[in-house]
């Protein structure tokens, strides 16, 4: 079972997830962006009784990766065969387990199989008319759903070149496109507006780039309108989750404004549908819970079947609230989730908030979400202080960092307030918050 974690994570999230999947062995780089991932993974195997190898790329001892995998020639063994299949999984065993953050505090482990993978897979291949003809190029981790399908298995479903982009730089990535005559992309929002900016510069176009799949963020119009000029490619909505792949995109054929104005219609193989509280079904143009049901659906949360928010006839509750047209196309209009994106990246809103009310001086804390023109959203953690305490944001940057927490994860901002803005039984009212942040009334 493959269980991709984003080389961002620390000793805090890798200490949770490597225990919840009972990792056997855990494979890193030595160093990555300057930081020394072996010496984290060392320290960390104490409390991870199940781990049984850090396996090391680039290393030098007997626990590199050219040293335990790539070295050893098992392959010309008598019985390669037998070691090649002998724990070979079926179509519908799990092999891949990805955490997503969500509402629940701590990172949920969402399995897929074979079958439900490539039941996204091939629909979606069909839909953007892809083939091995075309070179991917793919700047998202393989840690993510995006990366690790279409980055990773779709090219090798196609046959097809696929370029990985390990550290997002749009001038490099223009730069591959170019060289490698890449046709398809797909990143959040924050990244079509990198490369269409670095293409305006620099004067260098991509002529070669097809089809940019954007999801992640609502796409402003004035943004596909340039980036159709400037870098001749198609904007594709779309919308996904980890538990189902990418379910909607729009299709090639479709005018630019359905783009803009909504996250596409479903893949063969899937359905959604719009329900009010009562799980009934709301025409089309009103918001409601968004609902979906295929054959990519995932299998569950590894440990936590409590939390898998399926129905007995196989619904399952994305948190997302959405509208539908007539046509079938959807909008993705909020969130029932506490869930905050940045750049593409969930922020496990929950966690943070638990650890910020760890700091001695803090008494009530809430975070929320403010607009970003590039990254889609940013948190903002907000605050209520103890009698006779107060808190600086560089004194919470640096409580969350000993924390070890990500740093993409740490609040941007800092709002103080005498008292927060709660119902009569005591609840923290968010929406006024976010109120509040946006209007810059606070």
């Amino acid at each position: 079972m493959f269980n991709p974690l984003m080389p961002i994570f620390r000793e805090r999230e890798l200490s949770f997830m490597l225990k919840h999947c009972g990792a056997k062995v855990a494979i890193v780089p030595k160093q990555f962006r300057g930081f020394d991932h072996e010496q984290m993974l060392e320290g960390l195997r104490p409390n991870l009784p199940a781990l049984e190898h850090v396996v090391v790329v680039g290393g030098g001892g007997p626990n590199s990766f050219e040293a335990l995998l790539s070295g050893p020639q098992w392959e010309r063994e008598a019985d390669a065969r037998a070691i090649l299949t002998r724990y070979r999984p079926g179509p519908d065993d799990v092999t891949q387990l990805m955490f997503t953050s969500g509402t629940t505090g701590e990172p949920k482990g969402v399995m897929h199989t074979a079958n439900t993978m490539m039941a996204n897979l091939l629909p979606f291949i069909e839909r953007m008319r892809l083939s091995s003809d075309d070179v991917m190029l793919m700047a998202s981790p393989m840690a993510h759903q995006v990366g690790f399908m279409y980055g990773m298995m779709m090219p090798v479903v196609l046959r097809a070149r696929a370029v990985l982009q390990d550290v997002w730089d749009a001038g490099r990535a223009a730069d591959l496109v170019r060289a490698e005559g890449c046709t398809f992309t797909m990143a959040s929002t924050p990244f079509l507006s990198d490369l269409t900016k670095t293409v305006v510069e620099s004067g260098k176009g991509v002529p070669s780039l097809r089809i940019f799949q954007c999801a992640g963020a609502p796409i402003p119009g004035a943004l596909v309108e340039q980036a159709r000029e400037v870098l001749g490619t198609k904007i594709v909505s779309g919308w996904g989750m980890t538990e189902v792949g990418v379910a909607t995109l729009i299709q090639l054929n479709d005018d630019d404004q359905l783009a803009v104005n909504t996250d596409g219609c479903p893949l063969p193989g899937v359905e959604v549908k719009v329900v009010d509280v009562n799980d009934m079904a709301l025409p089309a143009g009103e918001e409601g819970k968004l609902m979906i049901r295929g054959c990519s659906n995932f299998g569950g949360y590894l440990h936590r079947p409590q939390l898998n928010s399926t129905d007995t006839e196989g619904w399952f509750d994305t948190g997302d609230l959405a509208r539908m047209d007539e046509h079938g196309y959807i909008r993705i209009s909020g969130r029932s989730k506490d869930v905050i994106i940045r750049g593409g990246e969930n922020i496990p809103v929950v966690e943070i908030e638990a650890l910020l009310y760890r700091h001695p001086a803090v008494l009530q804390v809430a975070l929320v979400a403010y607009p970003d023109e590039r990254l889609g959203e940013r948190g903002c953690a907000v605050v209520t202080t103890k009698p006779g305490q107060s808190l600086e944001f560089a004194g919470m940057v640096h409580f969350l960092k000993s924390q070890k927490v990500a740093l993409q994860y740490i609040p941007e901002r800092l709002l103080v307030l005498e008292a927060m803005p709660s119902t009569p039984s005591g609840k923290i009212q968010k929406f006024k918050l976010r109120e509040m942040v946006r209007a810059g009334s606070v």
